[in-house]
């Protein structure tokens, strides 16, 4: 219920709804105890109407802090994927889902290639989760502000390799991550390649855009229709929230056998505040099946309370959504929220508060429906864009609704003029043309006129009665509902009469405006019902919903808006003062009449003529002034003076001639002369001249009414002047034309020194095509403006400028959406092909255009174009790209080459193999292979960059580590003898023994790399060596398996590896040395097999360390 006393104008739309939050939520929260104390036998109408009914003073705040907590921090989430919540800082566990473990292959398997020593855990680092490139991703997102802007993060689990979409965003604690299985059939998209997703939606935005303005029916009807193509659900709805916070379905399209819901109304309580607050945060929301159980959220018990899970795309719906979702048939849902601009003085100051909830898009679907990330990214932006056309309809309903308002309540202002107040009542246009409204009403000296849908007189009656002794402190009252109003007699009213607004106009007279119950103005477009058709209203279903709607609604009329309340006000104020009969204070009165005599019909007359302008004098904000009828000025008001710079006193009594400047006199002259005859000019432009401290020999510019003051016999004596200000808006609508003129000059002259310009009105249709784009493109200006610019001058076919594929023109779509909604300069690498087909790469640079209110028309388009010497440049770089694949071309030759020896090499081993060898020889034999393999491995790493960026498969195998360190020393043996330097290999005995699991071959590639290098770079000198350890540690992990950390070092005297040398190892670098390539990219394999290398300098001898782990699979028996 609203009731407002007008003692005072009506608060912002904004802090009227935050009155709805605080007064609904205790609602919401007694209808969730409801429910759960009562699921079998839950009546939804009547617990509606009951807790509508009765107050919500009951309901301790620590209930609705528990039933907000639950709402937000629920610990259950949808099992279609896992969520895990991290130390932004530390990247440390802090909470999991229980299936957490299970999804990303972290649980105990008896496969000994398993690398995490246990399931997840709390202080769990979540990067070593991950393979290395989506580890890394996650570390340099955590350390930006806006983390959304970097989803998704395509991650792979280290242990399986299986892709999830990593979604991102921070709560009070840290990061929480939303973790989804990429499907079989999806191609992986990451933040960059999501813009891609954006062409999906491509088509229904260039639909939207391409609508006419002035109808919110059919961009409903549009969006609800393109997003079930794009989507596929078996229906789509547009719910959008009225004043009032109650819903109504406007648009739908579903499949033919499903019942239609348009139409129908729903009570705010549907759509609890607590829900819309999370819409809010998450602006697409998915149930991909609400009959799933929910997965448990687990945290760590360091925590204070349960993790906010506002923000989580996995939140498990609330359990009576579940149950409203499963009695309407509806298994899977998507819900994607349409924000427009609320108040623009709340905007200035935060953005994102700025934010209003207009409705929702609502999908529905009959079985379980899984929409996988990039089409949900894709159907955001698409909603985004429908939220930008709804925010210019309902601008464009206001304005319109206010521009008729105003100009109604200057007709009743000059009803006023003539018979105030009776006029207002007794001729056309009457206030209830003002605002809309059943009925209106005139309490005024004990009378009564009525108009339309109104109580009886002896009603209206009791009314003003009730007002003056129970609101006798208040000018007035609004309400929707005159019996929670607390109004006596409203039960008697019946439906005719629900809402009302009232306003005191003297101390004893009142002006009313009734209007009737709400469902009366329900219209069911579509939907059947039978009000003799009976539903289970204890189950929450859309029709028990329409019902509990309509139980609550039939005492209530539609919410009085607040630019009908300020239009009601601001007539209350002129009627007040038209009507009161003290004395009017002399320093208000800036009327001097004519001298009269003593007979008492002169002073009737001159009593009225005063009255009469000072009551519009006193209540304008627009400078008002009145002259006799031989032209001298006999009022004045202080708004006139204030533009003029001409005082009250110094005016009273002048020629209004004199003080207008040359090129008005004679409009003035006439003005004067049609009125003094009784006909009243409209909107006028007139130009008065300025005094005093105004003087500056500009005029002020006004346009006037002309209104003939009359005497008590009809007679004219004299015109008063309503005018409105214009001065700043033609000083700034010169000052744009002027700008306009020199900007038109500019952009269509011919000189070499205008870049190419082209523009776009505010649907995209191409407004200019400067003399430098037709130049550079070959398409001519009349070819281009008035085209549509996406799809008619730039392309993807054979006409116009064709671009180089179609998401070049998605991402053109998305530059000027984004800046014809308001987003700032932005800028897009952009390619197209010229009339003659060549291809043009340029820099285009788009901008607002906006007229001389600042109302955004359309975008200004640069294109920058790289110089000549920049085109050389370029040019030089591609041929020495090009130089560069000749290279790769030869590398692959000889690759090829020596795979035809190598192939001569296997088979003789083979042949050797299958003989009776001894057992020094089958040790030979097999120490050979090994080196034969680990020579085609490296031969077949034909992907570096892979192993650059540390993302390479290792294949595992059961090996003997003693084995390895054996064929890694015989590679070195020559260059030893080569360089005089000894190797030495002292390991422990056990090393010989042990079998493990991993790539053999490319441990014995890094230890090699690692201590042939130590070996170059050891001077010559007796005595001069080089030593080899593996030192292991066996870890027990479980009942059966054991992991051994081992620790490869390599010895070398001082002074050991140039500086230079170490840090190409540990940084890339373009110009690398090939010993520091060798040492990098074995470096980065080490990281791959989840091991670390160092380097540590000693005064005698330095050290390569290689720290890296393997499962034990046995030891072999001496």
């Amino acid at each position: 219920m609203s009731s407002v006393s007008l003692n005072k104008t009506s608060s912002s739309s904004r802090s009227k709804h935050g009155a709805r939050v605080v007064s609904q939520t205790p609602f919401d929260a007694k209808l969730d105890i409801h429910f759960r104390e009562s699921v079998k036998r839950f009546d939804y109408s009547t617990s509606v109407d009951c807790n509508i009914s009765s107050s919500t003073s009951n309901v301790p705040s620590a209930t609705i802090s528990a039933y907000l907590r639950n709402m937000q921090r629920g610990r259950l989430i949808q099992p279609f994927g896992c969520l895990i919540a991290i130390d932004e800082q530390t990247f440390n566990v802090l909470a999991f889902s229980e299936n957490a473990p299970e999804m990303l292959d972290l649980a105990p398997h008896t496969v000994p290639n398993i690398q995490q020593q246990e399931a997840l855990t709390f202080g769990t680092d979540v990067r070593t989760l991950f393979q290395f490139p989506g580890a890394a991703a996650l570390q340099k997102t955590a350390n930006h502000g806006e983390v959304n802007l970097f989803n998704p993060i395509l991650v792979h689990c280290k242990t399986s390799g299986k892709p999830f979409y990593a979604i991102l965003h921070r709560v009070d604690v840290g990061l929480v991550i939303d973790l989804e299985p990429v499907g079989l059939d999806d191609v992986p998209v990451t933040a960059a390649g999501a813009l891609k997703s954006y062409k999906l939606a491509a088509k229904a935005i260039s639909r939207l855009q391409s609508l006419p303005s002035g109808d919110i029916s059919l961009l409903c009807d549009v969006i609800v229709k393109e997003v079930r193509d794009l989507t596929g659900y078996d229906r789509t709805m547009v719910y959008k929230f009225h004043e009032d916070e109650h819903g109504e379905v406007v648009a739908e399209c579903h499949r033919p056998d499903l019942e239609p819901y348009l139409g129908l109304h729903y009570p705010a309580t549907d759509i609890p505040q607590a829900s819309r607050f999370l819409f809010m945060k998450n602006k697409v929301r998915m149930i991909c099946d609400c009959f799933a159980p929910s997965v448990k959220v687990i945290q760590d018990k360091t925590l204070a309370q349960p993790l906010s899970l506002c923000g989580s795309a996995l939140r498990s719906p609330h359990d009576c959504h579940a149950q409203y979702m499963a009695n309407m048939g509806s298994v899977a849902s998507l819900v994607m929220s349409v924000t427009i601009n609320g108040d623009d003085d709340e905007m200035e100051h935060d953005q994102q508060r700025g934010r209003k909830l207009w409705g929702l898009v609502v999908c529905h679907h009959t079985s379980p429906r899984f929409v996988p990330f990039p089409l949900r990214y894709a159907c955001e932006f698409l909603i985004q864009v429908f939220g930008v056309q709804i925010h210019k309809e309902v601008e464009l309903a206001a304005q319109s609704r206010e521009k008729h308002i105003m100009k109604t309540q200057s007709l009743l202002c000059d009803m006023l003029l003539r018979d105030a107040p009776l006029g207002i009542v007794t001729q056309s246009p009457n206030v209830m043309d003002l605002v809309k409204c059943d009925g209106a009403a005139l309490y005024y000296r004990k009378k009564l006129w009525l108009l339309g849908v109104t109580p009886s007189e002896a009603k209206i009656g009791d009314i003003a009665a009730w007002l003056l002794e129970y609101h006798s402190e208040s000018t007035g009252l609004s309400t929707d509902s005159l019996m929670e109003a607390g109004y006596p007699g409203a039960s008697d009213l019946g439906d005719e009469v629900c809402g009302m607004a009232a306003i005191r106009i003297t101390a004893t007279d009142f002006l009313f405006w009734f209007r009737s119950h709400t469902a009366k103005e329900i219209k069911w477009s579509g939907a059947k019902h039978d009000p003799d058709e009976k539903d289970d209203g204890r189950k929450m279903h859309p029709r028990s919903s329409f019902k509990a709607f309509l139980e609550v609604v039939k005492r209530r009329s539609t919410p009085w808006e607040d630019v009908e309340m300020d239009v009601i006000h601001s007539l209350q104020l002129i009627l007040r003062e038209s009507l009161q009969n003290s004395t009017i204070n002399d320093s208000k009165m800036i009327v001097t009449g004519p001298s009269v005599d003593d007979r008492m019909e002169r002073v009737d007359e001159l009593r009225i003529a005063t009255t009469e302008m000072v009551r519009l004098i006193e209540t304008a904000a627009v400078p008002i002034f009145a002259v006799d009828v031989t032209g001298n000025i006999n009022g004045w008001n202080n708004k006139a003076a204030e533009l003029t710079g001409l005082a009250v006193e110094e005016a009273i009594g002048m020629p209004l001639v004199d003080i207008v400047g040359e090129d008005s006199t004679e409009v003035v002259k006439n003005m004067l002369s049609f009125a003094l005859q009784g006909v009243e000019r409209q909107n006028v432009e007139v130009k008065l001249k300025t005094f005093g401290h105004q003087e500056n020999g500009s005029l002020t510019i006004l346009v006037v009414n002309a209104c003939c003051s009359r005497d008590i016999k009809e007679d004219v004596v004299g015109v008063c002047f309503v005018a409105q200000d214009l001065t700043g808006e033609k000083i700034v609508k010169d000052k744009y034309t002027r700008l306009l003129g020199d900007y038109v000059g500019i952009v269509q002259t011919p000189s070499a020194l205008i870049p190419p310009i082209f523009m776009t009105d505010e649907n995209c249709h191409c407004s200019e095509w400067n003399d430098a784009m037709q130049n550079l493109s070959g398409l001519r200006r009349e070819e281009a403006v008035g085209q549509a610019l996406l799809g008619e001058v730039f392309t993807t076919s054979d006409f116009g400028c064709r671009v180089k594929d179609h998401d070049t023109l998605t991402k053109l779509r998305i530059l000027l959406n984004g800046v014809l909604g308001g987003q700032d300069a932005s800028k897009l690498l952009f390619g197209f092909f010229d009339i003659q087909g060549n291809y043009i790469e340029a820099l285009l640079s788009a901008n607002k255009g906006s007229d001389e209110k600042g109302r955004i028309t359309g975008v200004l388009c640069f294109i920058h174009v790289a110089s000549p010497e920049l085109q050389y440049a370029t040019q030089v770089q591609r041929i020495a790209e090009q130089a560069a694949a000749d290279s790769l071309r030869k590398l692959a030759y000889i690759r090829q080459e020596i795979t035809k020896p190598l192939s001569g090499i296997m088979l003789m081993q083979n042949l050797m193999g299958s003989s009776n060898l001894s057992k020094e020889q089958k040790q030979l034999h097999k120490k050979s292979t090994l080196c034969r393999e680990q020579l085609t491995k490296i031969v077949d790493d034909t992907d570096v960059e892979s192993m650059e960026e540390c993302y390479m498969e290792m294949n595992s195998v059961e090996f003997n580590l003693g084995e390895a360190l054996e064929v890694v020393i015989n590679q070195v043996m020559i260059l030893s003898r080569e360089r005089q330097v000894q190797v030495t290999h002292d390991s422990p005995a056990e090393v010989s023994t042990m079998v493990l699991y991993g790539d053999n071959l490319r441990l014995q590639q890094v230890v090699s790399d690692f201590l042939t290098n130590a070996i170059h770079f050891t001077p010559s000198f007796d005595g001069s060596t080089v030593g080899l350890t593996a030192i292991p540690m066996k870890e027990r992990v479980g009942t059966k398996m054991h992991i051994v950390h081992l620790e490869f070092r390599i010895t070398h005297p001082a002074p050991g590896m140039p500086d230079y040398l170490i840090q190409e190892m540990f940084h890339d670098s373009h110009r690398v040395s090939r010993e520091g390539l060798v040492l990098h990219l074995s470096q980065n394999l080490v990281k791959i097999m989840n091991g670390t290398v160092q380097y540590h300098r000693g005064e005698e001898t330095s050290s390569f360390r290689i720290l890296v782990d393997f499962p034990l699979v046995h030891h072999i028996n001496s």
